[in-house]
């Protein structure tokens, strides 16, 4: 963005990112070991989600402080009232994509015999699009990039359609087999969970596009479902 007249205003913002930064790469491992605690049924992977999540959980605090301070503070207008209350908005969805990664994580607990009711390949497939997008999101977070935001919401229709094709094979494979039931169920979770870090990067990068632009996705959205 600009230069401002107070350098500590400039300070407080390259703070601002760089925590959304850091709480973005935390959330990321997490989720990545979440799905690896899965996958493979390692429980220390569990345990090391669990570490982060107190991490994440402290980050956020201090974030959203520093950014309520700043408001107070310094007053800002335009574009940086805008970046500042993305930066709320985007850690309140970090720390819910580092609540998702905790719930796969303890999912791990069911599979500790290491056998999945169905393969993990589309599962990984999902997992892969999601991690990409989070990453996207908060590389266009840091470098205000519009239009690199706007092309990662639509990687979400890929998501929701593999989410949707694999609960309705985990229904199929309960149906088909009643002994596979609480696996089964267990694994809808944890799809289910992958799928909502998807809707949460696409916010975050919906929130850039605002930033930049003044323009809010989110209202095109609840416009067109309202014709």
């Amino acid at each position: 963005m600009t230069d401002h007249t107070f350098r500590q205003f400039d300070t407080d913002i390259d703070m601002m990112r760089s925590a959304v930064s850091m709480m973005g790469g935390l959330v990321e491992r997490q989720l990545v070991r979440a799905v690896d605690a899965v996958r493979y049924a390692d429980l220390r992977l569990v345990t090391q989600v669990l570490e982060d999540e107190r991490v994440v959980n402290q980050l956020h605090l201090e974030s959203d402080l520093r950014c309520n301070q700043m408001i107070a503070r310094r007053q800002p207008i335009a574009v940086d009232l805008r970046e500042i209350i993305a930066v709320i908005h985007t850690i309140n969805d970090l720390e819910r994509i580092g609540d998702e990664a905790k719930k796969i994580a303890l999912k791990a607990k069911t599979f500790v015999d290491g056998r999945l009711p169905v393969p993990f390949e589309p599962i990984g497939r999902m997992t892969d699009i999601v991690v990409e997008m989070l990453h996207g999101a908060i590389d266009a977070f840091v470098r205000q990039d519009a239009s690199a935001a706007a092309r990662l919401t639509m990687r979400d229709d890929e998501v929701d359609a593999l989410r949707d094709s694999l609960v309705a094979q985990l229904i199929g494979r309960m149906t088909d087999d009643p002994a596979t039931v609480s696996d089964a169920l267990a694994l809808v979770f944890v799809v289910q969970s992958i799928e909502r870090v998807g809707d949460h990067s696409k916010n975050v990068a919906e929130y850039v596009v605002h930033v930049v632009s003044g323009v809010d996705p989110r209202h095109n959205r609840l416009e067109l479902a309202g014709d």
